[in-house]
């Protein structure tokens, strides 16, 4: 199974793509989506749209799964992030692939098994889980691939009670 986790953002959208073959993690890709903060927003959410699509195209995953937006205190940023989600869900559905999505506390959980883990242990489960030389760099690429690691644990218990 390939799977495709996005980290939606309007600057950077965080994105790890991984193959799962008999419970074991592979990374096939990871890394981000830029957009230049001097563009007006609906060319950053095209950019996004662009380059997602393209992933689509060459890596063919079979399901998706989208980071949840944090509403924190920041209501611009989470309004700018809601936007880059929607691109992200509509192509994603124009693709045809099943698309889940998880809150925050959910993804350091499945990852970590600590629902408030910080970032760097986040990371560090991320590189041994996919066995990687390095921490993903970004750490929006980080988020991506532990979305999709995420959603193979909640597609495998959910698939115990089929």
């Amino acid at each position: 199974m390939r799977i495709i986790g996005l980290d939606p953002g309007t600057a950077t959208t965080g994105y790890g793509i991984i193959e799962v073959e008999e419970g074991r993690f592979t990374a096939v890709t990871y890394g981000v989506i830029s957009t230049q903060p001097d563009e007006p927003m609906p060319h950053r959410l095209q950019t996004i749209q662009r380059q997602l699509q393209a992933l689509i195209d060459e890596y063919r995953p079979d399901t998706a799964a989208v980071e949840e937006v944090f509403f924190g205190r920041n209501i611009t940023t989470a309004i700018t992030v809601g936007q880059a989600r929607g691109v992200l869900l509509l192509t994603l559905a124009n693709a045809g692939l099943p698309i889940a999505e998880y809150s925050p506390p959910k993804i350091k959980d499945a990852v970590t098994g600590y629902g408030k883990a910080d970032k760097n242990q986040v990371q560090l489960m991320v590189r041994n889980l996919l066995d990687l030389a390095e921490t993903p760099r970004p750490d929006d690429a980080a988020d991506g691939l532990a979305v999709a690691i995420t959603h193979y644990h909640y597609q495998r218990f959910e698939s115990l009670y089929e």
